[in-house]
């Protein structure tokens, strides 16, 4: 170990010691009724299609401990759903509510008796080693998980560090118990290149896996300790492998065999590591070696409940305040850390390198440049700003900035460049606490076809490997021809919004060529309107519009529209509503077409229409992410109070204290900041401009902890269920004279008080 590594080390050692103590608790938070986290629902979002997973983990963190229940098909994107009846064990990594599914990395299950080293089938339970579990026993809160495993006769209970699990079992008494550890497991099945475990003695083990699938090249190390001696049986492509105390290869696998008495506890502790062995040995004794499992459950509901903490809220409904602060937990999930405790971690080129800034990992950045990103530059602006640094360095590493970065891999999910978003809100709201010349640089760099074309995107050919060819039609012909590409209207679509963008922000920096590139080619959202229809529509190379059009039509990625259709998508042009306005022929038309968005059919045309259209207000689709903007375009033409009645509308369908809770991917958050903004009552139709749309408050009142010592409060005079209306919005007294309030507002500390009432307002008039 260096030098360098070493001050690290110890810095990160001190860092962690301070933390324990001041979050530290004289009896479990969990038994405090008043406490947060106790307004916190994990199962809400792991029914339907929410994807997202009930077990432990941290605030931003590399672990997430939680049992996974199938690994197939698209609702085992999070390797668990609530209506399933078996559990197959409990892994360390998981993803929050996306439409893909990957990690479910190092899968520990406790058993008893002789049992299969064969996972089983969902359908012939008793085929393999997976159990039927107590519902009734499943418990889960911020930081911790438990299940009564009725096959096994065993308590599992689940808490984490950073980038520890921790797994305290209680087993009956049996001649024949132990722990089943499966590096073949992943979840969506994915190509396992090399798996590796080493016993190391009677009370530890050490393991690599190494998966190609969504991230081409996803490696974790473990080291695993147990409070108890085994006996371990090594397998290899489900052979035992006698007189061995090592094996790597494709399917690995072993059993650690014990014996055990009536109620006897047994811990595992697990370090993780995207770089080493010892990396993963530093991780566990820094994070959990001279903790027990209940002090390490306590300081993980300790760091919950000051993290949930920095937002109050006040109401007498209970069911909306559990979906706020579960809603505020699922945003503080991702991005995760991706570094050691040493500053040590894997970069984009797949070589290790060192920061004194933490490494992160899962940019979902179509979904969370939305309302995540712009939510995080109110609630934790640095930690906004450290995710920005990260995005740079992955510039540097890997030549280009990620559309939808994975364990250090581009996958070349999604469409548009919007780290190019996630940058330029960020600067312009006056965070900057990062190199803002190369930002500049990399935002440009991210968007030309030059660049793009020469980085090996690891996966999803049909999506993200088509950019490139997208941009060089753009520069060839000035527009994206939809008979020569899929998905061409929403790719110009957002191209366009990041091209404006890259222009406020170097406008801003003085380079007023840059600006002016940049602002022309903002404006070609504009050739793809078709007036005589009303709709954004495919063109053909040679001019002519794409035929046949039905603007319910939807088929996935196979039609100018990605995951919706032209009624969704029409509306995507933030970076110039008024433009938009124009072309639709003006205030009075735009209402009227925007009203029918909401008031037509919901029915989707299309034998293969996109399942990501859900949570239909007619063809408004909440569930995915091109339309959570929308609502608030009425308050550009005069009529707040159908952005009033829609978001309410929003707020009390489409967002329950229910495990199906979610009307769509959670998507890293993404679905939860929408709530959380939109429950204050404001809302960023367009990121990059550093102001916010006014719309309708849920609570009675809000306070937000933002920078220093300052508060945002949010009060609602009048609110009932009848007063659906905002009459007047005062910012510290004074009557807003438009439908926005300014960042600088938000962060300098200030009080917006909205009076409601019963009558429809142009409440700045």
């Amino acid at each position: 170990m260096t030098q360098r590594k070493s001050s690290k080390y110890i810095l990160s050692i001190l860092t962690y010691l301070i933390l324990s103590i001041s979050f530290g608790c004289n009896e479990s938070i969990s038994e405090d009724s008043s406490k947060i986290i106790n307004f916190v629902d994990s199962f809400i979002g792991t029914d339907s299609h929410g994807h997202t997973f009930p077990g432990a983990a941290l605030p931003f963190s590399m672990v997430q401990l939680s049992p996974d229940t199938r690994t197939m098909g698209w609702d085992a994107c999070a390797g668990y759903h609530y209506s399933d009846s078996s559990i197959l064990g409990f892994s360390h990594t998981h993803l929050s509510g996306t439409g893909i599914g990957d990690y479910g990395d190092i899968l520990f299950m406790p058993f008893t008796g002789n049992i299969s080293i064969d996972a089983g089938e969902v359908d012939q339970i008793d085929s393999g080693y997976r159990s039927r579990f107590n519902k009734q026993t499943e418990t889960a809160s911020p930081g911790y998980y438990s299940v009564e495993l009725s096959d096994y006769n065993i308590n599992v209970e689940l808490t984490a560090t950073q980038r520890t699990g921790v797994h305290r079992y209680t087993f009956p008494e049996a001649d024949e118990a132990g722990i089943l550890i499966d590096l073949s497991h992943s979840i969506h099945g994915h190509q396992n290149v090399l798996n590796e475990i080493k016993v190391i003695n009677e009370f530890e083990i050490q393991g690599q896996k190494f998966t190609s699938g969504w991230a081409n090249k996803h490696i974790v190390y473990f080291t695993a300790r147990f409070s108890k001696p085994f006996k371990a049986q090594l397998y290899l492509n489900d052979q035992l492998q006698k007189n061995v105390t090592e094996v790597s290869g494709e399917n690995t696998k072993v059993k650690l065999v014990f014996k055990t008495v009536e109620d006897e506890i047994v811990i595992a502790k697990v370090g993780i590591s995207p770089v080493g062995y010892e990396g993963s040995n530093n991780n566990l004794k820094l994070e959990a070696d001279d903790f027990g499992f209940d002090s390490i459950r306590e300081k993980a509901e300790c760091t919950w409940e000051k993290q949930l903490s920095k937002i109050k809220i006040e109401t007498n409904n209970t069911s909306d305040k559990t979906v706020f602060y579960t809603a505020l937990y699922h945003a503080y999930i991702y991005p995760g850390i991706y570094s050691d405790t040493d500053g040590t971690y894997r970069g984009m080129d797949q070589k290790t390198h060192s920061s004194d800034s933490p490494n992160y990992t899962v940019f979902s950045l179509w979904d969370t440049h939305r309302a995540l990103h712009p939510f995080l530059t109110i609630a934790e602006p640095e930690l906004n700003q450290e995710f920005i640094r990260a995005l740079l360095r992955k510039y540097d590493e890997g030549g280009i900035l990620p559309m939808w970065e994975l364990a250090s891999n581009y996958t070349g999910t999604m469409i548009g460049s919007h780290a190019v978003t996630v940058i330029v809100d960020a600067y312009m709201k006056g965070q900057r606490d990062f190199d803002v010349e190369k930002a500049l640089e990399a935002i440009i760099h991210s968007v030309a076809y030059d660049t793009v074309k020469k980085i090996n995107y690891s996966s999803q050919t049909s999506w993200g490997n088509l950019m490139p060819k997208a941009k060089l039609f753009e520069e060839k012909y000035g527009f994206i021809p939809c008979d020569l590409e899929n998905a061409s209207v929403s790719k110009a679509l957002e191209f366009a919004f990041n091209y404006w963008g890259i222009a406020t922000m170097a406008q801003d920096m003085g380079e007023d060529a840059i600006a002016t590139e940049f602002f022309e080619k903002s404006e070609r959202y504009k050739i793809y309107f078709d007036k005589e229809v009303g709709f954004m529509r495919g063109k053909r190379l040679d001019g002519s519009w794409d035929e046949p059009f039905h603007p319910r039509y939807s088929s996935h990625w196979k039609t100018p529209y990605v995951e919706g259709n032209a009624w969704q998508w029409t509306w995507y042009v933030p970076h110039d509503v008024e433009g938009l306005i124009k072309l639709m022929g003006g205030k009075e038309l735009f209402a009227t077409k925007l009203d029918s968005l909401f008031t037509i059919t919901s029915e989707v045309l299309g034998e293969e229409k996109s399942i990501d259209i859900s949570g239909l207000i007619g063809q408004y689709a909440h569930g995915n992410e091109p339309s959570h903007h929308i609502a608030y375009l009425f308050n550009y033409v005069d009529q707040p109070w159908r952005t009033q009645e829609i978001v309410s509308q929003i707020l009390k369908d489409f967002y329950t204290d229910q495990p199906d809770g979610l009307c769509g991917n959670e998507d890293c958050g993404q679905m939860s900041a929408w709530y959380l903004l939109n429950s204050i009552g404001i809302y960023p139709v367009c990121p990059g401009e550093p102001r916010y749309s006014i719309g309708f408050p849920l609570f009675d009142k809000v306070e937000i902890s933002v920078s220093g010592d300052k508060t945002f409060t949010v009060i609602a005079e009048n609110r009932t269920e009848a007063n659906l209306y905002v009459m007047e919005v005062l910012l510290n007294g004074e009557k807003l004279t438009e439908p926005f309030i300014d960042h600088r507002d938000i962060a300098n500390g200030s009080t917006l008080t909205f009076i409601m009432g019963k009558e429809k307002t142009v409440f700045w008039r």
